[in-house]
């Protein structure tokens, strides 16, 4: 068993101390691309939540935290430049637990987040949160109103595996910039970088303790406490919608602030003056890029239907050139799904295509003859948009080609759909990408190849993709309540 040399093994942070699980209990962290155990994990018990939901309350009604805008903005600074310094080794952690290529470190896996933790601690710095309404007389009485914008509280951070330094910061840094204390409890897949982020707090910054807390139990059961405790005052999670109904169920009672960003299953339209080949191989690419595992990625190619087999076969030689690599090569772009579980659903699909007698213009199979959990890059040419292969999200390395009858029907196909993540827009004349753009229900949109990916930009859904933003302006008020204040003027 070998583990990246710079990470000290995973432990829980709870009130400031770097612990193991309370009764000693561990699971093991594998890596996707071999199948081996790299590390082991604490595995939190109900009694770590129960600890790191109270050592947060704690922290946000008895310390300063809430309030000391300053120690905020320097603590964050700290941690920024903690990452910064650690840099290698987080990206070199992020590839062995994640499977994630080297070349996103540059973009999601590492160096935008890092970014962000940057942009946000700008931001808190900066903010407003007090704003004078002047003087009016309702009811007669002459009064100055202020608004103030204050913490929520006691946040829980429920992240997934697929890119978790970008979901973790862009939960944490933000949450811990608006004042709130924060339980960060990421998915079992990928524990490891979350516990490294809970060291570098505890070890590298002025952090209050209690102020963040780290705990990785493998159990659902245990976890489900953080969107039922009443001293919790919110949920952000960033996962399936199934879950994201789930926790939207738990969080009633006490009628938690919930965010959601779920899934999606976002559409490439391509209008007919734009080159449509190479607009289906830029797709591809995107759809193979961390075998598929984004949930903003671009996963439906739509064309017009008189190029809709050029269309196809683009796709599929862009696919087939990239294959399957370890996520340690240099030049790796699909790397292996994250565990067997995922690769068993994304095969169900593929069965599926099969069963439907869909074409496979290329891919089609699971790698079973190597370690570690593969998927072949794939191209369905599917004949509308009515297969579940269309408007389920796979969550791997498989593209779908539908056909379209023009701006509207495209527009149409686009959603047509129980999400509205992401999705982009090619044509020759950008006006019109973008009229088409405007028609399209998803929270970004990529037109002509613009990117709207970066810490100042919000993100998030339409529809069943989630609620509320992330990142941004909007990200940082989704941790902030508003009170008004009235006074005799």
């Amino acid at each position: 068993m070998t583990a990246p040399l710079a990470s000290p093994p995973a432990q829980l942070l709870v009130d400031g101390k770097l612990l193991p699980a309370s009764d000693g209990a561990t699971y093991p962290i594998l890596n996707p691309a071999t199948g081996a155990e790299i590390g082991r994990a604490p595995d939190a018990t109900a009694a770590d939540v129960d600890a790191a939901i109270a050592a947060a309350r704690r922290a946000f009604d008895e310390t300063g935290w809430s309030t000391d805008v300053a120690l905020r903005v320097r603590c964050l600074r700290q941690l920024h430049a903690a990452l910064v310094e650690e840099g290698e080794a987080f990206r070199a952690l992020t590839t062995a637990e994640v499977g994630m290529p080297g070349f996103m470190m540059g973009a999601a896996g590492f160096d935008v987040p890092v970014e962000g933790l940057a942009w946000v601690a700008d931001l808190a710095e900066r903010y407003d949160y007090e704003t004078d309404l002047g003087v009016a007389a309702p009811m007669g009485i002459a009064t100055r109103r202020t608004v103030r914008r204050e913490a929520v509280g006691v946040v829980a951070a429920i992240t997934p595996w697929n890119v978790p330094n970008q979901i973790n910061l862009a939960k944490v840094g933000p949450a811990l910039a608006a004042g709130c204390s924060v339980v960060l409890k990421p998915a079992p897949d990928t524990p490891w970088v979350a516990c490294e982020l809970g060291r570098l707090v505890a070890e590298r910054t002025d952090i209050p303790a209690g102020v963040l807390n780290v705990v990785t139990p493998s159990s659902n059961e245990v976890a489900a406490a953080l969107t039922s405790d009443p001293r919790v005052d919110m949920v952000s999670f960033t996962g399936s919608t199934a879950t994201g109904r789930a926790i939207m169920a738990a969080a009633a009672p006490t009628l938690k602030r919930v965010f959601l960003e779920l899934g999606g299953k976002s559409a490439a339209i391509v209008l007919d003056d734009a080159d449509v080949a190479a607009s289906a191989a830029a797709t591809a690419f995107t759809a193979c890029i961390h075998a598929g595992q984004g949930c903003a990625l671009t996963t439906r190619l739509v064309v017009p239907r008189d190029r809709f087999d050029e269309a196809v076969e683009s796709a599929a030689a862009t696919m087939a050139s990239i294959g399957v690599a370890d996520p340690a090569d240099p030049g790796a772009i699909c790397g292996p799904v994250i565990s067997a579980a995922q690769r068993d659903r994304v095969e169900s699909y593929l069965r599926l295509a099969r069963e439907e007698g869909h074409r496979i213009a290329t891919g089609g199979r699971v790698l079973d003859d190597r370690d570690g959990f593969w998927v072949e890059p794939t191209v369905v040419a599917l004949p509308d948009n009515s297969s579940r292969l269309a408007q389920e999200e796979i969550f791997g390395p498989v593209l779908v080609v539908i056909p379209h009858d023009g701006d509207d029907d495209a527009v149409r196909i686009a959603n047509d759909s129980a999400y509205g993540l992401s999705g982009s827009v090619e044509s020759g004349d950008v006006e019109r990408a973008k009229a088409v753009a405007r028609r399209i229900r998803t929270g970004t949109l990529a037109v002509n190849g613009g990117v709207w990916f970066s810490p100042d930009a919000p993100f998030g859904g339409y529809k069943q993709s989630g609620l509320g933003r992330e990142m941004g302006v909007a990200g940082f008020e989704e941790y902030l309540e508003t009170k008004t204040i009235a006074e005799p003027a």
